[in-house]
């Protein structure tokens, strides 16, 4: 296990590395100004076409609404409660403001994956449609990008494994277990059955269950959160100037080499955020390329609603909380104290809802954590059955399925610190391959929405263009 470990520990300091960084901030960057800032200009737009999209607009299996609640399910997770408490522990609190950075140029991307995918998506042998990298690279650069498409398949598949089951169900297990008591076995069997019941239904039964839970528990984490806030309202002042100032100087609490914090609040901070959003992963698209649309760019709107829900709002909650009710030096003081004996993680932020309100704010992040990451756990059994299948067909579907349920068992019972370690490596590595696509297909994407927003809409009002 050590050699395994180590050699993960060499792949993830190469994908995560300064290069991995630039290029997902650049391809965001670079689409944020193309756009000419229409993902932030048109925010109002996009909340509103959302609500709209609860009913069936066009082709598919799910409404608009259900793309994004199915979307939001997988990226709502552990990310937004372990993964910033991680980021801000680690990196400082100046990583929280990497992560609103990451978040505002990927709300670009996110548009740009969404018009990509609904552009040139396709049917399966069922009927249903399918997209996603995978397609956009295939059907739109053509046979020379083929092997692009085979790897972001091939990382998507087993990244599904880390990022939406075993991060997922090992943070489930860990927190019951600290707050109820409950065995990590038995919460692993009794995820393993929940979860079966919903994804051997598909798509359809996925997008239900999501659109019902995913607006419910993001509500009561985000109306607690503010309780928390609220409640440390003196502190939020200084808690603000924290992560600016930190963003740019080192971070002293840590110690270490000068300038080392700083280099740690970027790194964590884009790692995590990405992480938390999937804003140029490439895994939200595949469900939005089952929207039931009027087109493109309608979907494109709605879909980059998931990252400022995600990191802007529910994530900055989580990370202001820990800052303000003073849990982070807590954790700092345990940390100097005893390295072994420190407070991260879905701890941390227990910690900080606990110092507020008592014992029953450790219980509702552990319901709020149970529940997201129950969700996460739905939304990547799908992505990682489309990267299934679009390797291997049809026929890998079930197997796949099956082979997924069996190893929620495996990350409810396994090391944290290897899983996290393995889902950031294969995050980075599917990343690559997705983000190439979207820079060399930005063109279609600057192309449709200037006739989008030209037409004001109408150019998508009629049948759309899609890949047979």
């Amino acid at each position: 296990m050590e050699t395994l470990n180590a050699i993960v520990n060499a792949v993830n300091g190469v994908v995560w590395g300064p290069v991995m960084l630039v290029l997902i901030l650049g391809v965001g960057l670079f689409m944020q100004v193309s756009l000419r800032l229409m993902p932030i200009r048109k925010l109002g737009l996009g909340f509103k076409m959302m609500f709209k999209g609860r009913e069936v607009q066009g082709d598919g299996q799910i409404s608009p609404f259900q793309a994004l609640m199915t979307a939001l399910s997988a990226t709502i997770g552990t990310g937004n409660i372990a993964g910033v408490a991680t980021a801000v522990f680690l990196g400082g609190p100046g990583a929280l403001f990497w992560m609103w950075m990451t978040a505002l140029v990927g709300m670009a991307t996110k548009y740009s994956e969404a018009v990509l995918a609904v552009k040139y998506r396709e049917r399966d042998g069922a009927g249903n449609f399918v997209g996603g990298p995978m397609y956009y690279i295939k059907n739109g650069l053509g046979p020379k990008f083929a092997w692009l498409a085979v790897l972001f398949s091939f990382f998507g598949a087993f990244a599904a494994f880390g990022i939406g089951n075993g991060v997922q169900a090992n943070g489930v297990a860990q927190v019951l277990e600290a707050n109820f008591g409950f065995n990590t076995s038995i919460t692993g069997v009794v995820l393993m059955i929940l979860v079966g019941a919903v994804i051997l239904g598909g798509i359809t039964r996925i997008g239900a269950v999501a659109g019902k839970l995913v607006p419910f528990m993001a509500v009561l984490y985000v109306a607690a959160g503010l309780v928390v806030l609220a409640l440390n309202i003196g502190a939020i002042g200084d808690a603000l100037r924290d992560v600016f100032t930190y963003a740019f100087t080192p971070w002293a609490a840590k110690g270490g080499a000068a300038g080392a914090a700083v280099w740690l609040a970027i790194r964590f901070g884009v790692a995590r955020g990405v992480f938390s959003n999937e804003a140029g992963l490439g895994s939200a698209p595949i469900a939005h390329a089952a929207a039931a649309t009027k087109g493109p760019v309608n979907q494109g709107l709605i879909a980059m609603l998931g990252t400022f829900i995600d990191t802007i709002i529910v994530c900055s909650i989580t990370g202001l909380a820990i800052i303000a009710s003073g849990a982070l030096d807590v954790s700092i003081t345990m940390f100097n104290q005893n390295p072994d004996d420190v407070l991260s993680g879905a701890a941390l932020t227990s910690k900080a809802f606990e110092m507020s309100l008592g014992t029953s704010g450790g219980y509702i992040i552990a319901i709020c954590l149970s529940i997201f990451a129950f969700t996460t756990i739905l939304g990547w059994s799908y992505y990682g059955e489309k990267c299934v299948g679009y390797l291997a067909g049809a026929r890998a579907l079930l197997p796949y399925r099956l082979i997924f349920i069996g190893m929620i068992y495996f990350g409810a019972t396994a090391d944290l610190g290897f899983i996290w370690l393995l889902a950031d490596t294969l995050n980075a590595m599917m990343a690559i391959p997705n983000l190439i696509a979207v820079a060399l297909l930005s063109p279609v994407v600057i192309v449709a929405t200037r006739e989008f927003f030209a037409s004001k809409g109408k150019s998508e009002e009629g049948p759309q263009s899609e890949t047979q």
